[in-house]
Parts: C-alpha cells; sequence; structure tokens
C-alpha cells in the first residue's frame, strides 16, 4: 500500500460508510446500528418509565419472555380494561408518563432524597389531582390524604423496583414543562390542561436546554447508583413528535428542536459513564433513511410494523453482542415453537398523556 493510502479509514468496517450501510441496503436491512455496553437476558429485572414509546418497550419485553418489573399491579379485583383506565400495569411503577430529566429526578428525590420537593396538589371541584401524574384517576381523588397515601404506595414501589432491578431503561421524551415559579416545582401537564387551574402569576413555561436536561440526569443516575450500585441505565429518545408547543415556534421545528437537544443529553451521558447506554429506536423510525413507512397517516403516531422493527433489531444487537444470549434465545423457541405474543401486539393502545392537548387545538 503506498504511503497516501495509509490512513485510519482504509480499514473501516462498510458499517462506517454511507455508501455500503445505508444508501446500497434495503432500508429494512439496515443493521448493526447497536453495539450493546451489557447484555439484558430474562432473567435481568427490567424497570421501564418515561414517555410513551417506553411502554412499547415493556411489551416486547415480556412477549420474548423477559423480567419487566411490575412492581405495583393492578388489584386483584380490576378487571384488565379498568386496570388500564387507571394505569396499572403501564410502566414498572404507578406514575404515568414522566416526559423530562427533571420530573425524573422529582420522583427519584421524593423516593431516596431526604430533601424533599416541594410538591402542589390540584384542586378541582370537589376533587383531588395530583400534578406529578394528574390523569392516573381519571376523576381525581376524594382527598388531599387518599391521594398522598397513593403516591406513597407508588415511591415504596419504585424503592423496590429500583433496588431489586438490573436495568432501568428511561424514554425521554420531551424538553418543554411547566414550572412553579417560586419552588421550581415541575408539572406532569400544564396547569388548567387535564387539571388544576393556570396562574400565570405562579406557574411559567420552561423549554430545557442541554445543560439543564444533562445536569438533572446526572443527579438522577446518583440517586439510582446509591439505592443500587450495580443499577445499569439504557436511555432511549422518544421519537413520536410534540403533540402541541407552547414556544412560539412552529411545532415541527419545535419537535426537532426538543428531540435533537435530547438526542445529544443521552449521547453524551452514554459515552461518559460505563454503566449508561443508548439504544437507537429514535433513529430508526424517523430518521429520512426509513421514509416514514413506521408512521401513521397523521405522521405521529408509530405504527406496529415499527414497534416490532426497532425491538427487532435491539434483539439482533444483544444477540450480536453476545452470543450466549442468541443461544439462549434459539432454545427457548426450539422448547415452545408457536412462541409468544407476537410483537406486532406490543403497538397497541399507549397511554400518552401530551395527546389530551389535541383538545385545545
Amino acid at each position: 500500500m503506498t504511503p497516501e493510502h495509509n490512513n485510519p479509514y482504509v480499514d473501516l468496517p462498510e458499517t462506517a460508510f454511507w455508501k455500503t450501510a445505508v444508501a446500497a441496503q434495503n432500508p429494512l436491512q439496515i443493521s448493526d446500528l447497536w453495539h450493546p455496553k451489557f447484555p439484558i437476558a430474562p432473567k435481568h429485572g427490567v424497570i421501564t418509565a418515561g414517555s410513551c414509546f417506553a411502554q412499547h418497550f415493556s411489551r416486547a419485553l415480556v412477549a420474548r419472555g423477559h423480567n419487566w418489573i411490575d412492581a405495583e399491579p393492578a388489584p386483584e379485583l380490576l378487571t384488565d380494561a379498568q386496570a388500564a383506565k387507571f394505569n396499572f400495569g403501564v410502566f414498572s411503577v404507578r406514575t404515568g408518563n414522566i416526559y423530562t430529566a427533571r420530573m425524573l429526578r422529582q420522583w427519584l428525590s421524593l423516593a431516596f432524597d431526604t430533601a424533599q420537593v416541594d410538591a402542589d396538589i390540584w384542586r378541582t371541584g370537589a376533587r383531588f389531582f395530583d400534578p406529578l401524574r394528574p390523569t392516573i384517576e381519571p376523576d381525581g381523588f376524594i382527598s388531599e390524604d387518599e391521594l398522598l397515601q397513593t403516591r406513597e404506595a407508588t415511591l415504596e414501589a419504585m424503592r423496590r423496583a429500583v433496588q431489586g432491578a438490573d436495568v432501568f431503561v428511561f424514554t425521554m421524551g420531551l424538553t418543554e414543562c411547566w414550572r412553579n415559579k417560586k419552588t421550581g416545582f415541575e408539572y406532569a401537564m400544564c396547569p388548567g390542561t387535564v387539571a388544576g387551574e393556570f396562574d400565570p402569576a405562579r406557574h411559567e413555561f420552561v423549554n430545557q436546554r442541554y445543560t439543564g436536561i444533562a445536569r438533572d440526569m446526572q443527579a438522577c443516575f446518583k440517586l439510582l447508583r446509591r439505592a443500587n450500585p450495580d443499577l445499569k441505565i439504557l436511555l432511549t429518545v422518544s421519537p413520536v413528535p410534540l403533540t402541541a408547543t407552547a414556544s412560539g415556534a412552529h411545532v415541527l421545528t419545535a419537535t426537532s428542536h426538543s428531540k435533537s437537544t435530547l438526542r445529544a443529553v443521552a449521547g453524551d451521558l452514554a459515552a461518559d459513564h460505563e454503566f449508561v447506554d443508548y439504544f437507537p429506536s429514535y433513529e430508526i423510525i424517523t430518521h429520512p433513511a426509513y421514509r416514514g413507512m413506521f408512521y401513521a397517516p397523521n405522521q405521529r403516531s408509530v405504527i406496529a410494523q415499527g414497534v416490532d422493527h426497532v425491538m427487532s433489531q435491539f434483539f439482533a444487537c444483544q444477540h450480536r453482542q453476545f452470543p450466549w444470549l442468541a443461544r439462549q434465545a434459539r432454545r427457548r423457541a426450539n422448547e415452545n415453537p408457536k412462541g409468544g405474543e407476537p410483537l406486532a401486539a406490543t403497538a397497541r393502545a399507549v397511554k400518552c398523556d401530551e395527546e389530551m392537548l389535541n383538545a385545545f387545538g
């Protein structure tokens, strides 16, 4: 080889070049998108939390026989429909959607920190609503005491889940939020949309920036690893666009700004911490290479085939990086040739609080 051809690009694999890795491929054949840092085996206890898309992840794990932790199961007297209505079995604990890093930090601080956050309580008529999760009881609580007792049950479930888990999967969803001007307490939804009353003197809109999001996530890592020093953390970014924006920008550009910020934070956190990894479900759904094929006609909802493809990529990459997982999967398939629940079933309706903003559009 001549000296002018002796450079770092000569020996790179095909996946390093757009021509061979993307342009020459059928979109459904693009592969090797992720080199996982740690295995996620069926025996590992997995917690899921975050934006709407995290629900697809937990259902796919269950369909594959993995140990998804449901730390706050529904009471036995409830039917499946009633359990879903009251947000049981949606995430590992009954938090509802956790869209932002600050909201996750608030939950973990309430569960594990001695310095408690100064949380509001909303009242609409004679009913009480938890601003951390205003939709878990559609008609609200009958008293403030009932609200606080139910929240404490969820915090206890969170403590048990984190302390007993192997992997914490968090799907980052939004940068936009609403906060109490005086205390800095962040609400799950803007006051006055689902419940409560909006007061411009008390409530402010915040579009979180990279530095603040990274700081909040670092604080979350500290709380999680203090409770469970061996816990691994897998980050994803939701590919679901914003339902609405209060930023003053067009919702399309606001979505691009929000998601790109979250993606940058997630990537840097994974690069900086051995126990943190990032899985590119966001890229698989949203990248132009996939030509929008995984979205419903509204260009927002992810269709069943998209969820299937994302999770197939997840397990394929895990099996490629850790061949013993592939051998385990083959043994399970031979023992149960009919298989379990089809992955497409994991794309059934998800709980997405943000979609309620459509009512105001």
